[in-house]
């Protein structure tokens, strides 16, 4: 119980850290998630709302990736797991997320698609100065995927540009 209140507070002040980010211009540039045992950054103006996962209604007949649809504050939005989306394996081993363990990022709502990325936990906000380097993604990776980072502890960073995400055939496409 004293875990979902934490994580209750860490979400509020998330949420709290990002509005005032949004409204006051604040040089914060990404939102930091962890998913699959990896570290990914959203950029803050295509991230949407972060939510705790809730009971999902499976879609018959979709790709592995699409987990089924959640409705937040009154809306649907499809839930997409980020790291089978990728393509790589889960480290956990998880082949189901459980509600209440994971959270779903929703992408803006100025991109104008009704989805959420199912993500394992958040690492709060992250600027271009938290990082010691960068380096081009190579040229095999996806064509959402930005720049690669390091931060001062050595842990690499993956920067996913949700709007080039939001936009692919294979991403707005969730039928088997």
């Amino acid at each position: 119980m004293a875990n979902r209140e934490a994580l209750r507070e860490l979400q509020t002040r998330l949420a709290s850290r990002l509005q005032t980010a949004k409204v006051e211009g604040l040089s914060i540039s990404w939102l930091a998630v962890r998913a699959g045992g990896n570290n990914y950054l959203f950029p803050l103006a295509q991230s949407g709302e972060i939510f705790p996962l809730s009971d999902i209604q499976v879609v018959p007949y979709a790709r592995p990736w699409f987990l089924g649809v959640v409705n937040l504050r009154g809306g649907l939005y499809g839930v997409v797991d980020l790291v089978a989306f990728i393509g790589k394996e889960r480290a956990s081993g998880r082949s189901e997320p459980l509600p209440g363990e994971t959270n779903v990022v929703t992408f803006n709502t100025a991109l104008e698609v009704n989805s959420a990325l199912l993500v394992d936990g958040l690492a709060g906000l992250r600027h271009v100065e938290t990082f010691s380097g960068s380096e081009p993604p190579p040229a095999s990776a996806p064509a959402y995927f930005g720049s690669r980072y390091v931060d001062a502890s050595g842990e690499f960073w993956q920067e996913i540009n949700l709007q080039l995400l939001s936009q692919l055939p294979e991403f707005l496409s969730i039928s088997a």
